[in-house]
């Protein structure tokens, strides 16, 4: 599927899509910590930067703990990535106010940290379906912290590798239309 754009843009922005066909090829720390490095300089509010990550690399106990986390559902591909990244937006200042922003802030930074991945030819594929409390307590989240999602990260696999379910999601999908998220002065109706 072609995506196209109502209004012209960066192509990069239709290019970055999140495919779930990865190798299984190990990554190294390096092309990780690019990814980090990208997703540290995403803007935010008061420049409180409250994303915080935590990641266990293939072929490691942490990996293994991780991928337990996931639902079924998302196990069955992601244990061919080469790292599972844990997003946590902290949601107080270090005086104790509130970071109303913390997670428009760290969505920021996701997605600094997946154009990133993009930009390096990676697969990059975000996930709400995890166990949430499980991974606070696998990754030893404060209190004052909320997770956002974990993300697989790997390099590009055959799509005829995915169970034959996902084999035909693996593909762009488009967006709503500008139209239909994007309002003069107040919502319709």
């Amino acid at each position: 599927m072609s995506r196209t754009a109502d209004h012209p843009i960066d192509p990069r922005f239709l290019e970055r899509w999140s495919p779930r066909a990865m190798s299984g090829e190990p990554l190294v720390l390096a092309e990780l910590l690019r990814l980090f490095e990208a997703a540290r300089w995403a803007p935010s509010s008061g420049n409180s930067q409250p994303w915080r990550f935590t990641y266990a690399l293939a072929k490691t106990p942490g990996f293994d703990r991780y991928l337990e986390l996931l639902d079924p559902g998302n196990r069955e591909w992601c244990w061919r990535a080469g790292a599972l990244v844990l997003v946590v937006a902290r949601t107080q200042s270090d005086q104790g106010r509130p970071l109303r922003t913390h997670a428009f802030d760290t969505g920021a930074a996701w997605m600094a940290f997946a154009l990133q991945g993009a930009a390096m030819n990676l697969v990059v594929h975000a996930m709400a379906g995890f166990d949430h409390d499980g991974a606070a307590t696998v990754a030893a989240v404060p209190a004052d912290h909320a997770i956002q999602c974990m993300v697989a990260v790997g390099h590009p696999g055959r799509r005829d590798e995915l169970p034959e379910r996902l084999r035909e999601r693996e593909q762009p999908n488009q967006r709503k239309p500008t139209a239909e998220l994007v309002f003069s002065e107040r919502f319709p109706g």
